[in-house]
């Protein structure tokens, strides 16, 4: 039927239409390489600015902590000074009572014994009329 010629130019034909194809695979998969490779170094750049903010979000973190500490330094002494200072009120205030207490009950001493005193002293001031004997001389 057919001769060699005609299969050999048929084989040839097909293998012709084989070399496109694989050409046109091979082109494919070089640009589906090339598009990986963009994509990887996209990746690998977009990974890079990930890992500097992490690196600036964690400093930045350090920071805030560290400002968090200093302020909470700042107002333990603030806190300190104020207690102390309502502490040595509160000492004031307490002296004050004692000291109101104090006079209160010197007062109340001193009313008691004006009292006692002007009771009893019109009784030793007063002279008493002295006894005369009046004797008879003969």
């Amino acid at each position: 039927m057919f001769s060699q010629e005609s299969k050999l130019a048929v084989l040839e034909s097909k293998l012709g239409i084989y070399e496109d194809l694989s050409r046109e695979m091979l082109s494919k998969l070089e640009a589906a390489v090339d598009k990986i490779s963009e994509g990887n170094s996209r990746i690998a750049t977009i990974l890079a600015k990930h890992d500097e903010r992490i690196e600036q979000s964690m400093k930045n973190d350090a920071l805030l902590v560290k400002m968090i500490d200093e302020m909470k330094e700042d107002n333990d002494k603030e806190h300190k000074v104020i207690s102390d200072r309502f502490n040595k009120i509160d000492e004031k205030i307490e002296s004050l009572i004692k000291f109101r207490w104090q006079v209160g009950g010197v007062l109340a001493v001193a009313v008691v014994a004006i009292t006692v005193i002007n009771a009893f002293l019109p009784k030793f001031l007063t002279s008493q009329p002295q006894q005369v004997i009046i004797e008879r001389t003969k």
